[in-house]
């Protein structure tokens, strides 16, 4: 789902510079604390690690990105995450662009904070199937969103990426299937061992 050097132009590539750079340095600024630090540095070593694994799919490739899982366990952290996450890939793997690192972590950090927001509401439910459904639908809605950016983004570099950009958006439905099937299950095994990790307090469904 990166998007690589050459494809977006200039002014989209800046733009999506200064937008992450600003939305990353607003999380920080407001949610950053040092005892979340090992486990931003955990779920970041996840994302880079999934993300870095792509299925070539005709002119385009698809890989997990855990969008939704990344805003479930880091909530507003999720956001410098990725971004971070992004740019070590680029540097150390040339994974995806350097000059299109702004527009890729808006692409994955945008919907990752929206599923954190979403998981916000229900973590402190006493229902457990609610939280990890809702889980799951971060899940979904994580990557379908990452999806929905990406064809914009494709769509900004002119109609000679039209046709990709609707190839990768329907490429990554069996993706949105798995990555849902992998956060509810990823959500259901936190609240059984390690609820702290989604703030979820310990021993609330221990009955």
């Amino acid at each position: 789902m990166h998007i690589s050097d050459g494809v977006l132009s200039t002014p989209v590539c800046i733009g999506g510079y200064l937008a992450a750079i600003g939305i990353a340095a607003i999380c920080m600024k407001k949610n950053m604390e040092s005892k979340e630090l090992p486990k931003v540095a955990v779920v970041t070593s996840i994302f880079f690690v999934a993300s870095l694994i792509n299925v070539p799919l005709g002119p385009t490739s698809v890989h997990l990105i855990l969008p939704g899982l990344v805003g479930v366990t880091l909530g507003a952290m999720a956001f410098p995450s990725i971004l971070l996450g992004l740019i070590l890939q680029s540097l150390l793997f040339q994974h995806g662009g350097l000059t299109t690192i702004g527009a890729n972590t808006l692409m994955m950090g945008i919907p990752a904070l929206m599923s954190g927001f979403l998981f916000y509401w229900v973590k402190n439910s006493d229902n457990r199937k609610l939280i990890i459904t809702t889980g799951a639908l971060c899940g979904t809605l994580g990557t379908l969103l990452a999806g929905v950016i990406l064809a914009v983004l494709l769509v900004t570099a002119g109609e000679d990426f039209f046709g990709v950009a609707k190839i990768a958006l329907l490429a990554h439905v069996p993706v949105i299937v798995i990555e849902t099937i992998i956060t509810g299950v990823a959500v259901a095994f936190l609240l059984k061992v390690k609820p702290d990790l989604i703030e979820v307090k310990s021993g609330k469904f221990s009955k």
